[in-house]
């Protein structure tokens, strides 16, 4: 008589429980010890596995609870908390690109003033300070820069003997400076600028490139040419947007340029709020969802940049912008569902 085994098989048929039968049981295997097992890392020299953790980082990312919240503009976000605040900044980061080609507030201001009058290596040089340390979110935001500018105010100031000349600074929550990476990042700037003629106008050139460029290429050309040692990818980016806007070259972003290698701090910020927003992790799809939420909720897409920063951020980055109050959200808000 045929017996069955449990998973409705003839049992000597049965992949499984065929070596149950007399005869089929597999020989015996002498124990091991893998390497990484318990065993093997109690045997390990004292303090090894402490030196290995010494470097670990764990970061944890406070979710809202899920309430059936869904948008095809934001896939990857299931709360409806999670989706108005996402609203919230980019109505600000809107209005803040709009302060910069209207009336953009203190450095910013005084940047652009001094583009008006020619002066575009003043100009630019203070742009490019302003990304890389970030207006600060004290009582003066922009008392650092006006700090460094006093003691270095052009390019070529920045030498061996002012290596503590960020040393104590207030930085913004979007600076890239290393604290001990002394003026590193300045002589590199320095470097890079020369390398598109040096002397005068050497910011200009650099920034100018190729005088047929539309914006948009412009844009790209000097993203991937400024990849600095110690200039993350916000700083690059909010440099772009801010002389775009200020109108001291002809820039617009028409991608977020999302990804690329990851910095001595780990993944950019951004890009991992857009990972987590638009719920995948592939740089070329990111772009895409992100120029279709930025179509869809009628704001440019230079705007995501600091939106996604500051919703993945305990408290928002205002960049030296502080309006009044909160830019009305609503039409955003509408377009996301809320």
């Amino acid at each position: 008589m045929p017996t069955f085994c449990r998973h409705n098989r003839f049992i000597e048929r049965c992949p499984i429980c065929s070596r149950t039968l007399p005869g089929n049981e597999p020989e015996a295997v002498p124990h091991r010890v893998r390497a990484g097992s318990g065993a093997a890392r109690r045997s390990s020299p004292p303090g090894g596995s402490r030196q290995r953790r010494e470097g670990l980082r764990v970061r944890r990312e406070g979710r809202a609870a899920e309430d059936g919240y869904s948008s095809v503009l934001v896939p990857g976000l299931r709360a409806s908390s999670d989706a108005e605040r996402l609203a919230r900044e980019l109505a600000f980061s809107s209005a803040r690109l709009a302060g910069l080609a209207l009336d953009p507030p203190g450095a910013y201001g005084r940047a652009g003033d001094v583009a008006a009058e020619g002066d575009f290596e003043r100009a630019t040089w203070a742009s490019f300070l302003l990304a890389y340390l970030s207006p600060s979110e004290d009582d003066e935001p922009f008392a650092g820069l006006d700090s460094v500018l006093a003691a270095a105010p052009e390019p070529r100031a920045v030498s061996g003997e002012l290596d503590g000349l960020l040393d104590g600074l207030s930085l913004g929550p979007r600076s890239s400076h290393e604290p001990g990476s002394g003026t590193r990042t300045l002589r590199a700037y320095v470097q890079w600028t020369d390398r598109a003629g040096g002397g005068e106008g050497a910011q200009e050139a650099a920034f100018t490139g190729d005088a047929s460029w539309p914006p948009a290429r412009r844009f790209a050309r000097l993203f991937e040419r400024l990849a600095l040692p110690g200039l993350s990818r916000g700083a690059r980016y909010d440099l772009l947007v801010a002389l775009g806007r200020l109108g001291i070259y002809e820039l617009s972003g028409d991608s977020l340029h999302l990804g690329g290698p990851r910095s001595a701090g780990g993944e950019d910020a951004a890009t991992l709020a857009a990972k987590r927003v638009f719920g995948i992790g592939d740089p070329l799809l990111l772009d895409r969802r992100a120029a279709t939420l930025a179509e869809a909720v009628s704001v440019p897409l230079e705007a995501l940049d600091l939106a996604l920063f500051n919703w993945a951020a305990p408290e928002r980055a205002t960049l030296g912008f502080r309006p009044a109050e909160q830019p009305d959200d609503g039409s955003i808000a509408a377009a996301l569902g809320l």
